[in-house]
C-alpha cells in the first residue's frame, strides 16, 4: 500500500534526512521526500498497520530534524 503525506520543513537538506529517516522505520518498504511540493510518499510492508507505522516514521524523522513535520 502506498500512501502521500503532506509535510513542511525548511530545507532540501532536512528533506533528505527525513527521507533517510522514514526509510530507515520498522514497516516501510520505501520512501520519497519531495522538498518542492512538500510531499512524503510512503510504501509499506505487506501487512504493517499505516497509522502506527506512520507514529514511528514521524518521531525518526523529529530525531533527525526536530523543526520538521508529518502531517498524518
Amino acid at each position: 500500500m502506498k500512501k502521500t503525506y503532506k509535510i513542511d520543513v525548511d530545507c532540501a537538506a532536512c528533506a533528505d534526512k527525513m527521507e533517510v529517516a522514514a526509510q530507515k522505520t520498522e514497516g516501510v518498504k520505501d520512501c520519497t521526500v519531495n522538498f518542492m511540493t512538500l510531499k512524503m510518499k510512503v510504501e509499506f510492508e505487506e501487512g504493517a498497520d499505516a497509522a502506527e507505522v506512520m507514529k514511528n516514521v514521524r518521531a525518526n524523522c523529529k530525531k533527525v530534524e526536530d523543526d520538521c513535520e508529518v502531517f498524518i
